[in-house]
């Protein structure tokens, strides 16, 4: 028995406030996620905003910047914003080794509730769909749950970014729904479907991840042995 007349959620023992994310250096074996910097822009120009990198901002609020002033006035905003921890991703293999090579952040920050989002992505054409990629989002999630003891963390996505969608569902996430007419984004109608991984699913996920993460996985032209999506299935 309990003093409720109607059903009511689980107890969360022990739940206290999160605290807020730092702008703290993530290493990875691929990758080395850093607080976003005005040193990177240059980097980040030449990676995201070249002549066939048009598409790469189909689904950002902004058009692709046609200059590197453009897009530091872009970052410098993030920076600036005090609801958003902004992250830059320098890939330690490749031809862009050293070099920042991609954007995401951690949006919607609930310390509260626990719940944050990893927001912004925005992956050059060399670091896409590489293991260098894939390790970023996995230290973003790692640190939020692990590290900062977040129990839900969020990816959000336009309902027409397929490439989004099919980059959540491999990293483990679980559909939640669309939000219709949720947002104007350069004049369009956007609807926003939303994916989360919880704090009880971490655990799988976090074991899929390190497995396809690990060396043996890839070949000697590192070319994956087991699909990631077939070790975060459930």
């Amino acid at each position: 028995m309990t003093a409720f007349s109607y059903p009511v959620g689980a107890v969360v023992e022990g739940w206290e406030a999160r605290p807020w994310p730092e702008p703290v250096t993530l290493e990875g074996r691929y990758v080395r996620v850093a607080p976003l910097s005005s040193a990177q822009y240059s980097d980040l120009y030449a990676a995201v905003c070249g002549p066939d990198d048009a598409d790469l901002w189909t689904y950002r609020p902004i058009a692709m910047p046609t200059s590197l002033q453009d897009l530091w006035m872009h970052l410098a905003g993030l920076v600036d914003a005090v609801d958003v921890v902004p992250f830059a991703f320098v890939p330690k293999e490749g031809e862009r080794e050293g070099r920042a090579s991609g954007v995401a952040g951690y949006h919607a920050i609930n310390p509260a509730n626990g719940s944050i989002e990893v927001g912004g992505v925005l992956f050059g054409s060399a670091l896409a769909r590489t293991r260098a990629a894939t390790e970023a989002i996995h230290l973003l999630m790692r640190h939020a749950f692990d590290t900062l003891g977040y129990r839900r963390f969020e990816w959000k996505l336009d309902s027409l970014n397929e490439p989004s969608r099919r980059a959540a569902e491999r990293l483990g996430f679980s559909y939640e729904g669309r939000f219709r007419n949720h947002m104007v984004v350069k004049g369009r109608n956007r609807d926003t479907d939303w994916f989360s991984v919880t704090a009880e699913e971490w655990r799988g996920v976090r074991e899929g991840h390190e497995r396809w993460l690990a060396p043996d996985n890839f070949d000697a032209d590192g070319g994956q042995r087991v699909a990631l999506s077939d070790l975060t299935r459930r």
